[in-house]
């Protein structure tokens, strides 16, 4: 569940930049709901809402939220120890290093090989203890 369809939803209208920090909040409230709602039915959910990477350092991130403009600098810095305090993952990509690009081969050359189970399911297994 892409966060960005949601986004996509709203209005055609161009947001005036006052109320932007509103209007992404209440979209984000609603993509929360979504989401918790989508599990509650017992759906297995997937879920794209924040990208950021464990190992760019916080002024990179503040850079790159100040950059892009759609969001408050500081806050990949803030959920940076929440996103990332499972430590599990299939493949790592280190973009304050290597462009976009690189990260996109390396990712493709990498699917075909993955191994068995996938962070996904080592995570699941985790939790179910």
């Amino acid at each position: 569940m892409p966060v960005d369809a949601f986004l996509a939803m709203g209005t055609r209208r161009e947001t005036p930049p006052e109320r932007l920090p509103t209007v992404l909040h209440n979209t984000w409230r609603a993509y929360h709901r979504a989401v918790a709602g989508m599990a509650a039915a017992g759906n297995n959910v997937v879920v794209d809402h924040v990208l950021s990477e464990r190992t760019t350092p916080g002024p990179n991130s503040n850079r790159r939220e100040r950059e892009r403009g759609d969001r408050p600098s500081g806050r990949a810095a803030l959920q940076l120890a929440q996103a990332h305090a499972h430590g599990i993952y299939d493949v790592e990509c280190d973009t304050s290093r290597a462009d976009p690009l690189v990260c996109a081969l390396g990712i493709k050359e990498f699917l075909p090989h993955r191994p068995a189970p996938t962070s996904f399911q080592r995570l699941l297994d985790k939790q179910q203890g």
